[in-house]
């Protein structure tokens, strides 16, 4: 059984994951710690937690989602785990941090690749890979069956689904992603977001709009 803790790091409110098992091993997901008081925040809970992280995943490649790629890679000696398409995002990351106006350097750890419906082993417990493009080229969600849950970066959030006027973003692409990758799995699926609040698949075909729209498109 996986313990959730979710952390609300940088001025983009992004969120920032770990999740960790019985025997205190962690996944970190997308951690977006920009300050030196973020960092120690993460490290103290895995700290005080008793936890070593052992698998280090991104979402996507946002710079509000890998602000801490560097630091994890570094501290815990792991290495990413990226889609293809998102390498270009990655590398463009001082970029995009000039244009933000948060000086960032680029990340400089291993990278490993991953691809649709590859299982992520963690101990007892499995992730598959959903490759979901749209808000970013290489974005993908993260799914344990078992506990009915996703790790959904910037795909769905409560009420709203991510912004796809950004460089490499497509609306379509975006669509067809929840269309295909999404819509058929449980109602009772509960979607932890990239921001705001976790909420259930059932909850948001009925109240978000975008989401409505898909189902009748």
């Amino acid at each position: 059984m996986l313990t959730i803790k979710e952390f609300c790091f940088n001025a983009f409110q992004e969120n920032t994951y770990v999740l960790y098992n019985e025997k205190k091993e962690a996944i970190i997901v997308d951690p977006g710690c920009y300050t030196k008081i973020e960092k120690a925040q993460l490290k103290q809970f895995l700290s005080q937690h008793d936890l070593t992280p052992t698998l280090f995943l991104n979402t996507h490649c946002h710079l509000d989602h890998v602000f801490g790629n560097n630091y994890i890679s570094e501290t815990y000696h792991l290495p990413v785990h990226i889609h293809p398409n998102e390498k270009v995002v990655l590398d463009r990351l001082p970029e995009a941090a000039e244009k933000w106006g948060v000086p960032t350097e680029a990340y400089i750890g291993e990278i490993k690749f991953i691809e649709q419906d590859e299982i992520i082993q963690f101990g007892m417990d499995q992730f598959k890979v959903l490759v979901t493009p749209g808000h970013s080229p290489g974005s993908v969600c993260f799914y344990h069956e078992k506990q009915d849950f996703m790790l959904g970066g910037d795909l769905i959030f409560k009420d709203g689904v991510g912004r796809t006027d950004l460089p490499g973003s497509n609306p379509l692409d975006l669509i067809k992603s929840i269309k295909e990758q999404i819509l058929p799995l449980p109602d009772s699926l509960t979607i932890y977001s990239g921001h705001g609040p976790a909420t259930q698949l059932g909850r948001e075909k009925m109240l978000n709009p975008y989401i409505k729209h898909i189902l009748k498109a």
